[in-house]
């Protein structure tokens, strides 16, 4: 059979020019329509890894369109039903209300829901669910609702207005979405930056950083995980807000951290029925989905009734590989990263084209549930190509609609057992069940200790916190302390040299607030920290450098100093020290310049030196500023002056509004061998003084880069310092036994599209530079991927290094990555050099400019 690309489409998307294609396309592997099959036909279609099994826990009429799960403490599973999203091909009637939140219950035990009680209905396109006192917080049309059931009878009675921007976006696949409860009480989301919480009986909502595509969980210390639809795996390194503290620095690294760079799936029947299937690469030879297109809710699991094994892994859905992939986590120091534990064959796939599992759930039982929206088509219309129009209505997928299953994982031998309802533990069982090994029931026992607020049970919290049960019931007990507002410090100090760490941090974080409003207190653990960091874990100075935000300047600096001086090799680190620097970066700076163990130079000083200039420069104080320059005015300039001077200079190449000095800086007045004329151009666009105007029109335009690409230049010299120059060198002229340089390379000058897929996927094997050719030992013999990075970081860091040390290769398109990174799709290893000539060659793309 064959199909056409519609050329036209082809230059709407500004794919030509990317793709070598032909005007028809052949699919050897059409296998034609994929009809809908019953539950019980559908069961049979599941591969699952040995020694486990796939059970049906309901189906429609019961439940249609499930896209979201999640069980109360009665054991009953809420399912959010978004049955009005793409009704047709063409989404036509999609804003009618027609979405439902229903509650299934199993009355007889027997694993099945037999009872279903609608709460809501009505709903347009409802997205989000989270179970709160007396009812439900409700995502829909874009908006976030507080529902309640006043009668008990599982049917809401009242919809109060929290919240008309939770979901502004409005597409389905690009709105806020989650409400996600997390260990320290707040309500956290997808696709989003807010978070939500119930203080004193009133919800507030909070900024907080932006988090990933569709779906978020946490793991066992608290900890975010989501992803992207292009990227299965990403988590927070560190607590939330933590890093966004300082509104005069941008974080680098631990938030939306990528654990895995390793984007194949392993689909056991065809998938021409994707979005992308047009493109080369997206499918094998067999039409089987190569790598993540539609990646989705990423569950830590942290249940008991799959083998210990599975405990601590992450599970990601891919419904348009008709797949989920399961993920095994490691934590090394500071960071995270994960591995298929068997490539090749996937945790759970279907040969069924119309399992969609896009949720993913911890059940009271301790089994893995799965949301099948059961559809032929999961697209939405905004994002439907020609291809996949004309795939979805020649092989019959478009209908039907409103089907839906959901499954449950669990062992082959495995029995449904009565299990303990919450809704009838008295508070001191609930205090109990803080130590369950079932992360599910230490959660919800939190929840519901924190609604209750019965002060009875504040000792035995106490107790729990302080000597009791594992360190996760012990972490737990914290937190539902600092959530009932009972939290001590004097219990807090005590766990400071606890033996073990997650206690240590949590204590140390939980007394932050206390030391902010009570001298004392800041005293006293400004004491603690200087007189302890030196012997502390990793994992505890990061939090120290966190809390050290709160201290007051004379025991801040010095500890920061320290920790920066020893750790600085850690990008980290150093952007958790600049966290906790707002509006004292100047100060800080005059700290490290009279520290001896600044005075020695190690590249680390010199990036961390550079980063704390920029946020001296974004605070943009007039005195603080001149007295810098007065500072670097000497000569000869030492490392320390060097790095504050190339800071100054990049930022004054994006600088809008000149900052106005007082006086004439005589070291902008006269000549100055150790700058370049264009440093010394940009360093003094940066500033205004008597006799000094910048006029805009008169500049010289950088590497002809307009003032939106400046600002992406200053940028991508942020994300190189932390990324790159660890292998190339801060000045870009290459490390020995790292890598080669980057300076005059016609790798970096050359093709902007070649130069994005090193980026994309890496590059391994020898390669020339500049007639030279470097190999093992003098280079490592791989560059590794950093496709979990987002187009615009990728895209400012090309921005920088075709555009700095005297490259001159002007700007690179703001939609490069993201196409390149499309048409790309199936790439799994890095390039070699030859291949990647050759790519570019049958792509019809020129290698150089």
């Amino acid at each position: 059979m064959r199909k056409r690309i519609h050329y036209s489409y082809l230059i709407g998307i500004g794919l030509l020019g990317l793709v070598s294609f032909k005007t028809s396309w052949v699919s050897p592997w059409d296998d034609g329509p994929s009809p809908a099959r019953t539950p019980a036909e559908e069961l049979a279609t599941f591969q699952i890894e040995p020694g486990l099994k796939v059970q049906l826990v309901a189906a429609e009429p019961m439940v249609e369109d499930p896209v979201v799960l999640t069980f109360d403490e009665a054991g009953r599973l809420w399912v959010v039903e978004m049955r009005g999203f793409m009704p047709n091909i063409d989404g036509a009637g999609e804003e009618k209300p027609v979405g439902r939140i229903s509650v299934l219950e199993d009355t007889n035990g027997d694993g099945q829901m037999d009872v279903s009680t609608v709460y809501m209905d009505s709903l347009v396109l409802p997205r989000s669910l989270a179970l709160v006192p007396g009812g439900a917080l409700v995502a829909e049309n874009s908006k976030l609702w507080l529902t309640q059931d006043t009668n008990g009878d599982l049917k809401a009675d009242s919809k109060t207005l929290l919240d008309p921007q939770y979901a502004v976006a409005g597409l389905p696949e690009h709105a806020g979405n989650g409400l996600w409860r997390s260990m320290d009480n707040w309500y956290y989301n997808a696709k989003s930056r807010f978070r939500y919480r119930l203080n004193n009986g009133t919800w507030e909502r909070d900024s907080t950083e932006f988090r990933g595509q569709w779906g978020i969980s946490h793991d066992d210390k608290g900890r975010l995980y989501y992803n992207y639809n292009w990227s299965q795996l990403h988590a927070d390194l560190v607590p939330p807000n933590y890093l966004s503290r300082n509104k005069n620095h941008t974080p680098t690294t631990g938030i939306d951290h990528g654990l895995t760079i390793d984007r194949r799936v392993y689909p056991i029947r065809p998938n021409p029925a994707v979005n992308r299937g047009y493109i080369p690469g997206t499918l094998d030879k067999e039409g089987r989905l190569q790598e993540f297109t539609a990646a989705c809710s990423p569950l830590y699991y942290r249940g008991t009734a799959l083998p210990k094994a599975y405990y601590g892994n992450v599970f990601v859905c891919e419904p348009s590989g008709n797949l989920i992939k399961r993920n095994v986590v490691e934590e090394k120091g500071l960071l995270l990263s994960a591995t298929d534990p068997h490539p090749g064959r996937e945790f759970l796939a279907s040969t069924d084209e119309r399992f969609r599992p896009v949720f993913l759930a911890s059940g009271p039982d301790g089994a893995l549930y799965v949301a099948d929206m059961y559809r032929g088509l999961i697209q939405h219309k905004a994002y439907v190509t020609p291809y996949l129009r004309e795939q979805t209505l020649n092989r019959h997928l478009e209908l039907p609609v409103n089907k839906g299953r959901i499954w449950r994982i669990v062992p082959e031998n495995w029995q449904p057992t009565q299990r303990v309802k919450l809704s009838k533990a008295t508070s001191a069982e609930l205090v109990r069940e803080l130590s369950n090994p079932d992360g599910w029931y230490r959660d919800l026992a939190q929840r519901l200790l924190v609604e209750r607020n019965d002060k009875t049970i504040r000792q035995p919290l106490v107790d729990l916190a302080r000597k009791g049960g594992t360190p996760l019931s012990r972490f737990h007990a914290l937190w539902t302390l600092d959530g009932l507002k009972w939290s001590d410090s004097q219990l807090l100090f005590s766990l400071l040299t606890d033996e073990n760490a997650l206690v240590r941090t949590t204590a140390l974080r939980l007394l932050e607030p206390m030391a902010k409003t009570d001298k004392a207190v800041r005293t006293k653990l400004e004491q603690q920290l200087l007189r302890s960091w030196e012997k502390a874990p990793i994992e505890q100075v990061l939090q120290m450098t966190f809390t050290a935000g709160v201290l007051d300047a004379k025991g801040a600096h010095p500890l920061l100093a320290g920790i920066v001086s020893r750790y600085g090799d850690t990008a980290l680190i150093r952007d958790a020290a600049l966290s906790s620097l707002q509006n004292q970066e100047f100060a800080f700076l005059q700290t490290l310049l009279k520290t001896p163990a600044w005075q020695t130079h190690a590249p680390s000083k010199e990036i961390f030196l550079e980063m704390l200039t920029t946020s001296i420069v974004r605070k943009r104080n007039p005195a603080e500023l001149s007295t810098l320059l007065t500072q670097l005015d000497k000569e000869p300039l030492g490392w320390q002056e060097k790095a504050v001077l190339t800071s100054l200079a990049i930022q004054g190449s994006t600088s809008k509004m000149p900052i106005k000095l007082a006086a004439a800086p005589k070291l902008l007045t006269r000549s100055n061998a150790a700058l370049s004329p264009s440093r010394l151009e940009n360093l003094a666009a940066l500033f205004e003084w008597p006799g000094h105007t910048v006029v805009k029109e008169n500049r010289t335009q950088k590497n002809r880069l307009s003032d939106d690409e400046q600002k992406l230049f200053a940028a991508g010299r942020q994300l190189y310092l932390t990324t790159c120059s660890g292998c190339h060198g801060t000045d870009g002229a290459g490390l020995n036994r790292f890598g080669p340089p980057l300076v005059g390379s016609e790798w970096v000058l050359g093709d902007e599209k070649r130069l994005t897929l090193i980026l994309l996927h890496g590059m391994e094997g020898p390669v020339e530079v500049a007639k030279k050719v470097y190999n093992v030992p003098d280079i490592l013999p791989v560059m590794p991927s950093h496709s979990t990075m987002d187009d615009n970081s990728i895209t400012a860091i090309l921005m920088y290094i075709r555009n700095e040390w005297g490259n001159n290769a002007g700007p690179i398109g703001r939609r490069t990555v993201g196409m390149t990174r499309v048409t790309s799709q199936g790439r799994v290893v890095p390039w070699t050099a030859k291949e990647l000539n050759n790519y570019m060659l049958e792509a019809k793309t020129p290698t150089a400019k």
